[in-house]
C-alpha cells in the first residue's frame, strides 16, 4: 500500500504543486526513508498506524546515521508534506506527524555585496567585447530584481514591460510573479539587445531569450556563476561570491532600507515567509554595526 500511496504523492506534487522534478524526487526520497526505517525496525504499519513516538524513533535513527540537522529538518518537512497530502485524500483522519518538531537548524548568514562593490566588479568588464556588454546587463538585470540564476537565464524579451518598469519571472515551480526592474537596468538590456542580440544568428528554441551566447543558444546556469567568479576575483573582493550572492545582495539592501518583509517574499518568490526571515538577521547585524560607529554610546 505504501507504493500506491507514494504514487499518488508523486501525482499530487506534480499536478497540483507544479513542482519541478528534482524537487518532487526529493520528496519521495523522504518518504523512502522512513519505509526503508520500517522495514528495518520490522514495523509492519499503514501510514494511519504510525504514531509521534515511531516517528521519534525515525528521528533517532537518522540522527544516528549522521544525517546533520538541516538534512534532519529538511526530511521531517517532506514527511509532513506527504501526511497533508494524505489528510487531503481522506487516506488518514489524524496526522500523527504534525505535532513532531524538527531538530533546530542555524542559518547561515549569506555573503552580500553593497553597490561599491558591485560597481568594482562591472568596472572589470572590458565593454569593446560583446559578452561584456552582455554581462553588464546580466549583472544589472540580477542585482535590480533579485533573480535567481535559472530566472535570468530564462527570461523572455515578451517578459519585459519596459514602459512600466516590470518584469515577469517564472520562478520555482513554474510560479509567475512581477518584479520592478530598475531604470538603469532596462538600459542596459536594451544596449544588448540592440547592439549585440541583434547580430547573432538565433537558435529557433530561443528567438524569445534575451541573453544568448554567440551561437545564438540560452546561456547555462554554470557559466553565469564562472563569469561572477571571475569578476569578484578581478575586482579583489574576498568573499564567497556566487550568482546567489547578487541575491541575497538585493534582498539585503531592500530590507536595511526599510522594505516590509512581506514585500520582499513576493519579489523573491520564497513560498514561505520564513525563507525570507534571513534577511532580518542580516539587517540587525547591520544595525548593531551601526549603533557602534556612529551612536556616542556605541563604543566602549
Amino acid at each position: 500500500m505504501w507504493h500506491s500511496y507514494i504514487n499518488g504523492f508523486k501525482a499530487y506534487l506534480q499536478l497540483e504543486k507544479s513542482l519541478a522534478g528534482n524537487s518532487i524526487e526529493a520528496y519521495v526520497r523522504d518518504v523512502e526513508k522512513l519505509c526503508q526505517f520500517l522495514s528495518i525496525k520490522e514495523i509492519e504499519k499503514q501510514p494511519s498506524e504510525l504514531t509521534i513516538h515511531i516517528f521519534r524513533d525515525f528521528l533517532k535513527f537518522i540522527n544516528e546515521l549522521g544525517i546533520n540537522n538541516t538534512s534532519q529538518a529538511r526530511i521531517i518537512s517532506g514527511l509532513k508534506a506527504f501526511y497533508h497530502y494524505l489528510l487531503m485524500e481522506d487516506i488518514i483522519t489524524i496526522n500523527p506527524i504534525e505535532l513532531l518538531e524538527s531538530p533546530r537548524v542555524t542559518r547561515k548568514i549569506p555573503d552580500t555585496l553593497d553597490v561599491t562593490e558591485i560597481d568594482l566588479m562591472l568596472a572589470t568588464l572590458d565593454l569593446s567585447k560583446d559578452e561584456a556588454t552582455r554581462n553588464h546587463a546580466i549583472i544589472e538585470t540580477m542585482f535590480s530584481c533579485g533573480l535567481r540564476v535559472s530566472e535570468v537565464i530564462g527570461l523572455k524579451i515578451t517578459d519585459i514591460y519596459e514602459k512600466d518598469e516590470f518584469i515577469r519571472v517564472v520562478g520555482k515551480g513554474n510560479k509567475e510573479r512581477l518584479v520592478p526592474i530598475s531604470e538603469r537596468a532596462i538600459k542596459e538590456i536594451n544596449i544588448y539587445t540592440n547592439s549585440i542580440r541583434n547580430k547573432l544568428k538565433i537558435d529557433k528554441d530561443c528567438n524569445d531569450i534575451i541573453f544568448l551566447n554567440r551561437r545564438g543558444k540560452k546561456l547555462s546556469r554554470v557559466y553565469i556563476f564562472l563569469v561572477i567568479k571571475e569578476m569578484a576575483l578581478k575586482a579583489g573582493i574576498k568573499k564567497n561570491i556566487s550568482p546567489h550572492t547578487l541575491r541575497h545582495s538585493f534582498a539585503t539592501s531592500l530590507v536595511e532600507a526599510g522594505a516590509d518583509l512581506r514585500s520582499v517574499q513576493q519579489m523573491l518568490g520564497h513560498e514561505s515567509i520564513t525563507t525570507t526571515e534571513i534577511y532580518t538577521h542580516i539587517s540587525k547585524d547591520y544595525l548593531q554595526e551601526v549603533i557602534t560607529n556612529f551612536h556616542p554610546r556605541g563604543k566602549l
